[in-house]
Order: C-alpha cells, then sequence, then structure tokens
C-alpha cells in the first residue's frame, strides 16, 4: 500500500534577486513596522515552522534559529538545512531580522524552531509531519521557552486522524496552529476547494491577497478560513543567502504566524499573565478589517495589529 503524502501547498517563484533593502508589502499591511516603533518585536516568543529546513547561513536568518530538527529521510536527524527554498522563504516573512539589508520579517525578534518534514521536492509522508508536530508541541529551550505558534504551510487531501490528534495536543498545550488555506482556487465564491489541515476548525487557516489588498484568484474559499493577508508576489529570504518573490497561500500564513508572536507579546505584558490559545485568537480576530469578501473567502479579513492596543 503506497503511503499517503503531505505535500507543499503550490506555489509560484515569481523571481530571484541576490540583494535587496526593503520592508515587504505584507508586512507593512499588517501595520507591524507601527508596533516595533513601541519597541514590540516578538522578543522572547518561538514559533515553529513545519516545513522544507532553514538556511542556516542566511545573514537575515542565522541568529532567529533557537533549535530545529530533521524528519524526513534526507540526511541525518540534526540537518535541517533547507534543500528546497520553500522553508526559508516562510521564515524570513516571519521573522527575518531588522538589520539595515535585505528583508525584514513580521516580528524581527522572534526566535524560530525548525522541523523538517518536507523534503527537497517538497513532500513528506504524514508520519514526519506528525512527528514535527509534537516535537514543536513537547520543546523546551534551554531557558524554559516554549512553543506558542506552529506555521504549516503545506497540504493534503487525505484526512489523517493520526495527524487531527497531534494538532488537537498542540492547541490544548496552548499553540497556535497556523495552516494555509491551500492554491486550488477558482476565483468562484461559490464554489469551495478543500484540503487538510485546512479545514481542521483548530487551525487558523489563512487566505491570500494581493498588494491592492484584492483576494488572490487561486486562494481556496470553504467555511474554515480564518483570516487574509498577503500572498501574492512576496519578497523574502532564499537560499542560499539570496532572497526571492513568491506567491501563494504559502507565504499569507508566515505572515498571520508573526503578527500572532506580536499580539501575544503585547497582549501578556498588558494582562500580566499567559493567555490561552483560545484569548490569543481571540485578540487577533478583533484586529481584524473586513476586505469586503464573504466569510468564506477572507475569513475575519486583514489583520491591522495596530488595533491591538485598542482591545488590551
Amino acid at each position: 500500500m503506497k503511503k499517503q503524502q503531505m505535500k507543499l501547498v503550490p506555489f509560484k517563484i515569481e523571481s530571484y534577486q541576490n540583494m535587496v533593502s526593503e520592508i515587504p508589502y505584507g508586512v507593512e499591511q499588517l501595520q507591524a513596522p507601527e508596533l516595533w516603533a513601541e519597541d514590540e518585536k516578538g522578543s522572547g516568543i518561538v514559533i515553529a515552522i513545519c516545513d522544507t529546513g532553514i538556511d542556516q547561513n542566511h545573514s537575515d536568518l542565522k541568529d532567529q534559529i533557537i533549535g530545529g530538527r530533521n524528519f524526513t529521510e534526507e540526511g541525518s536527524a540534526d540537518d535541517f538545512t533547507d534543500k528546497n527554498g520553500h522553508g526559508t522563504h516562510v521564515a524570513g516573512i516571519i521573522a527575518a531580522q531588522a538589520n539595515n539589508s535585505g528583508v525584514v520579517g513580521v516580528a524581527p525578534e522572534a526566535k524560530l524552531l525548525i522541523c523538517k518534514v518536507l523534503n527537497s521536492q517538497g513532500s513528506g509522508d504524514y508520519s514526519s509531519i506528525i512527528k514535527g508536530i509534537k516535537y514543536a508541541t513537547n520543546w523546551r529551550g534551554a531557558n524554559g521557552e516554549k512553543v506558542r505558534v506552529i506555521n504549516m504551510s503545506l497540504g493534503g487531501s487525505y484526512n489523517d486522524p493520526r495527524m487531527y490528534k497531534a494538532i488537537l495536543e498542540a492547541v490544548a498545550a496552548g499553540i497556535l496552529v497556523v495552516v494555509a488555506s491551500g492554491n486550488e482556487g477558482d476565483n468562484d465564491p461559490n464554489t469551495f476547494e478543500y484540503g487538510y489541515p485546512a479545514l481542521y476548525n483548530e487551525c487558523i487557516t489563512v487566505a491570500a491577497c494581493d498588494q491592492d489588498r484584492k483576494l488572490a484568484y487561486f486562494s481556496n474559499e470553504h467555511l474554515q478560513v480564518d483570516i487574509i493577508a498577503a500572498g501574492m508576489k512576496v519578497t523574502s529570504t532564499y537560499p542560499t543567502n539570496t532572497y526571492a518573490t513568491l506567491s501563494g497561500t504559502s507565504m499569507a500564513t508566515p505572515h498571520v504566524s508573526g503578527a500572532l508572536a506580536l499580539i501575544i507579546a503585547i497582549g501578556e505584558k498588558q494582562f500580566r499573565r499567559t493567555l490561552t490559545e483560545s484569548e490569543i485568537y481571540a485578540l487577533l480576530v478583533k484586529c481584524c478589517c473586513s476586505l469586503g469578501y464573504k466569510k468564506s473567502s477572507e475569513g475575519n479579513g486583514l489583520p491591522e495589529l495596530a488595533q491591538i492596543y485598542k482591545q488590551c
């Protein structure tokens, strides 16, 4: 019997660049720079990325990595080098550091735990995904750090109950699980496109928009969409120590993961306690602004993070 596999949500490489210097438009759309001005950059928040690994020597990322592990059959367990590019791109959107060159991520002081669950072709067994989720759930840093967000820009047609159980365990541990809605959309709001883990209600499912805040033509539409963020022509880090512009809900997902790092940091400072997964999600939703689409297309809308100060 052939093993069921999970794959990257399809994405499009628009261009490659050796050098850039910019705050990407998706970061601006979220109003993240307004929070940075208040010295809120996600410091102390750990985000796990279940993907193809990371370029560990990238100048924008090397100081952001707090740990990692390889769950594929590609290399040793401690080799989580990205041989595909996707995971490195996702990592930069979340937490590329502010170093006056390259790009800057939504939460430039957040830390990244790298779970390599997909190989160089962008695919992996469900068992690898499950191991990555469990590793992130149970991981503890040298100073007692815990993962607060898991980013999964991947998908498949098979509803694996073991994966669902692992996600439920992560959520029960207070971790927000952020996933891509998928890129099989037909630009028709009257028809729905389905995949997993996007259809799990316990996940935060992210659709994609463009620089003009218009719904991306490829973005899956269904009743479990929660949030929308930039996913068209997004520039971020890429192996090896370069940059690329990609399109896909894979790119929208890490924007929301980075936004959650900022929300957690601000919310817990204001409330002076650890917030629950549902409380953090509620703060995220309260920051959202509708782009004028159906809930099945945009969910609660696009986060505008400056609104967080009105909620705390």
